[in-house]
């Protein structure tokens, strides 16, 4: 699929709930949120119908998130069904990692791919601060069940925040002695959660990636250490997504930056997201969708392509900067990030 901007669109994200088991202060209040009816939200077969019908349009990667896809029961048999699914190459999961290590062997034994796992702090009790009550050796023992179970690459985000005073060179080291991509992501005020769910967050508490890497140097240089070099061609991790990777010299992983707002990558947006309620956005940062639930549960296979030419239109050619703080009325939880 090309965009009226020339851009392959190739990769789909989908979010599988709304629901989580953590209530990360970024990303939802304490009390958690008014959860979608049952009704509303996708069934898997629905999920697998329109998977297929991209798929023939050029769809090549599909990502899973939620929420915390992994409380959905049955995201291994829908695994399993997307694999099977021509033209599908490529099935991704993005969680918290909470119950990953549970899931893992079963979750390769249908055919996924690859896997990013969330974690903003390595201090326990921060953890619990960040996403009020969760335990770090939970996520931990995740990490290290993807590794042991072979999936290749292992991605480990954090989501930069200067607040947090985050010890970014202590996550960086991760990615020495074990095949770990430990990636940054740039902090965005988006909608409804802006100002982070009364922790006051807001555009001070945005520290570019360029400032991320030059402290992780700096400690670097303070611990008699070489600092992070660019990673090229085949030494960079596989995937889709923006990152920009680095290396320390020797280092079995990599480190990745990802900036949305100080260094935008929308020249090389590839993507689509699919809301656990079944709408199609063409950009995270725009609050136009598109109703694909509606037209899957009413209408024909050519009502879904046409549905996709509609949206593929849509597509922006980027964002401004002031997008992110204004955007969507819907929660991060339910898009899927």
């Amino acid at each position: 699929m090309k965009d009226s901007h020339g851009r392959t669109i190739d990769y789909l994200r989908i979010s599988l709930t709304d629901r989580c088991n953590l209530r990360c202060i970024y990303c939802m209040p304490a009390e958690g949120i008014e959860q979608v009816p049952h009704e509303s939200i996708l069934t898997f077969d629905e999920i697998l119908r329109f998977v297929r019908i991209a798929a023939e349009a050029g769809v090549r990667r599909v990502r899973l998130t939620g929420g915390e896809p992994l409380v959905r029961k049955g995201v291994e048999g829908l695994v399993r069904d997307l694999h099977a699914i021509d033209g599908i190459r490529d099935i991704s999961l993005t969680t918290n990692g909470i119950l990953l290590a549970k899931h893992m062997p079963r979750l390769v034994e249908a055919g996924l791919s690859r896997v990013n796992i969330s974690m903003d702090t390595l201090d326990p009790e921060q953890y619990r601060e960040i996403t009020r009550g969760g335990n770090l050796e939970d996520v931990l023992a995740g990490i290290s069940a993807a590794l042991a179970a072979g999936i290749n690459p292992v991605k480990v985000n954090a989501v930069a925040v200067r607040s947090l005073n985050q010890d970014y060179y202590a996550f960086a080291r991760m990615s020495v002695d074990r095949p770990l991509h430990m990636r940054f992501i740039e902090y965005m005020p988006v909608g409804d959660s802006s100002g982070s769910c009364g922790q006051g967050w807001g555009e001070q508490d945005v520290i570019s990636c360029d400032e991320i890497r030059a402290q992780i140097d700096a400690r670097a240089t303070e611990e008699g250490v070489d600092g992070l070099v660019p990673v090229e061609g085949s030494s960079r991790p596989d995937g889709g997504g923006p990152a920009r990777y680095w290396q320390f010299p020797g280092a079995a992983g990599t480190v990745g930056f990802i900036s949305p707002l100080s260094r935008h990558f929308c020249g090389e947006c590839n993507r689509f997201r699919l809301t656990s309620t079944g709408m199609l956005r063409p950009c995270l940062f725009s609050d136009d969708e598109f109703d694909a639930r509606t037209v899957l549960r009413e209408g024909t296979d050519d009502d879904v392509r046409a549905l996709l030419q509609q949206a593929l239109g849509a597509k922006p050619e980027e964002h401004t900067q002031g997008d992110h703080a204004n955007a969507t009325q819907v929660g991060m939880n339910q898009i899927g990030g």
